[in-house]
């Protein structure tokens, strides 16, 4: 499925992206995913529309988009709980049997009309609605842990990472610095660099990145992340090949993905990692060791994409806060405030028209 052809301005040269991938494409794009408003910041309190504006000033402007993960699709599918997650939430999505999804996958990319050979993160948001009425929104992403632990940080990566008006570029005295006083911000830009890129939407997994609360029906609440695993054959992309990529297909990831699902649904297991004693359930930047307790809680499985300008996700948010009796948040200070930002985006954008 190919998006409508871009409008005359043409996108940066691929080549000045690529230079830029490990800092400002992905430090900052997948930044945009999990932008925060609170009264951490002071003497002033920024509020949603106050981060939006950081958003625009990093993107640019695409009326009618999502201030964020602009390039996205919508899909249709279910969830097939196999019954394993009532030990740990007594949310009626883990009742045995199937759950309607609707939801959205992305390129982490600062423009709509972006080519997807890009070393950027890609994100899968969905909305699972149960029989009893209650709803459970995810913001997952491809990458298990995020750049930066707190709002401040986030302020000064955006700051940082911000294209010069006159280059197209960071200024790299600032990308410098900030990464010198972040090493956790280093630690995120090696590993990006070091991981292979899924050649596919399907063949790649989706985390929630941020801890959350599962309840039990007896009360016993444990702390928990979550992936999205696929079952599709893991392959991966060749970074050296992006120009060709691209000029083949600058929405090759999209196209594929329509190709699949015409094949049949593409699958995914929804495991649950249960935290120990010691592990951080209030920073992003940490990941639990590879030694966890996980339990697979049952299957998504997507049928359909849909072009968002006229699918099921296109005037919602996915935010990490519609959650159901038995989940709750963790005491991550990020989740109140990307559901302050997303709301702010939607209201821009519901006043904008539909995206071409």
């Amino acid at each position: 499925m190919t998006p409508p052809t871009p409008p005359p301005q043409p996108p940066r040269p691929f080549r000045t992206i690529a230079r830029l991938a490990l800092i400002a494409f992905t430090v900052g794009t997948i930044g945009l995913a999990f932008a925060w408003t609170a009264g951490w910041l002071s003497p002033a309190r920024l509020s949603g529309a106050d981060v939006a504006d950081v958003l625009e000033q990093h993107n640019g402007e695409h009326p009618g988009f999502r201030r964020a993960h602009e390039k996205g699709t919508c899909v249709i599918g279910h969830f097939d709980s196999n019954g394993r997650g009532q030990a740990l939430s007594k949310a009626a999505v883990f009742a045995p049997g199937r759950t309607p999804v609707f939801g959205r996958f992305a390129l982490a990319v600062g423009s709509p009309y972006a080519p997807d050979g890009v070393p950027a993160p890609r994100s899968l948001a969905l909305d699972l609605t149960a029989a009893d009425g209650s709803t459970w929104r995810m913001a997952m992403n491809s990458v298990p842990l995020f750049p930066v632990g707190n709002v401040r940080d986030f302020v000064a990566l955006q700051r940082a990472t911000t294209p010069d008006p006159v280059t197209g570029k960071p200024a790299r005295q600032k990308v410098a610095a900030f990464l010198a006083a972040h090493p956790e911000t280093r630690a995120f830009n090696a590993f990006m660099a070091s991981r292979p890129i899924p050649s596919s939407f399907a063949n790649g997994s989706y985390h929630s990145i941020n801890a959350f609360r599962f309840i039990a029906a007896d009360g016993v609440a444990r702390v928990v992340r979550w992936s999205m695993l696929p079952k599709a054959a893991f392959t991966a992309l060749d970074r050296s090949r992006f120009d060709a990529l691209n000029e083949r297909d600058r929405d090759f990831l999209f196209n594929d993905l329509a190709a699949r699902l015409r094949q049949g649904p593409q699958r995914w297991h929804l495991v649950v990692t249960l935290a120990a004693a010691g592990d951080r359930s209030d920073n992003a930047t940490i990941q639990w060791p590879e030694t966890r307790e996980r339990v697979d809680v049952g299957v998504l499985v997507i049928e359909q994409a849909l072009p968002e300008s006229a699918g099921p996700c296109r005037d919602i948010t996915f935010d990490p806060l519609v959650l159901p009796s038995g989940i709750a948040a963790s005491d991550d200070p990020l989740l109140a405030a990307r559901s302050a930002v997303y709301a702010a985006s939607l209201r821009r954008r519901s006043g904008e028209g539909a995206p071409r």
